[in-house]
């Protein structure tokens, strides 16, 4: 998995599976959870690139992708949104969402 990238343009274009965090400074449930979804990621999911965006920083980028609620990841397949989870959502939740569609598309 590649490391944590700051996604000024957060294009899923190009990579067969993306993850992108949404999040902001001061949000404590952004702060609790991104530790645990991310170890998920990296630990279960190694191929899904991992982007993050501050959406203080950058609300254009947030809007484009109708996120208007964080934190929020969104996971992307084939260049087409797979996944949305908002505010309130497991660990254990995405990796049911997640693990037989990347194992169809990694062949795992």
């Amino acid at each position: 998995m590649s490391p944590a990238t700051s996604a000024p343009e957060a294009a899923p274009a190009g990579h067969p599976a993306v993850a992108i965090w949404f999040s902001a400074p001061g949000c404590g449930v952004c702060g609790v959870l991104r530790p645990r979804i991310r170890a998920l990621f990296e630990q279960a999911f190694p191929r899904v690139r991992w982007l993050e965006v501050d959406t203080a920083a950058q609300p254009a980028l947030a809007a484009q992708h109708q996120v208007f609620t964080i934190p929020t990841l969104l996971v992307f397949l084939d260049g087409r949104e797979f996944l949305r989870r908002a505010r309130n959502f497991s660990p254990a939740e995405v990796r049911d969402a997640l693990e037989r569609p990347y194992g169809l598309l990694f062949g795992e």
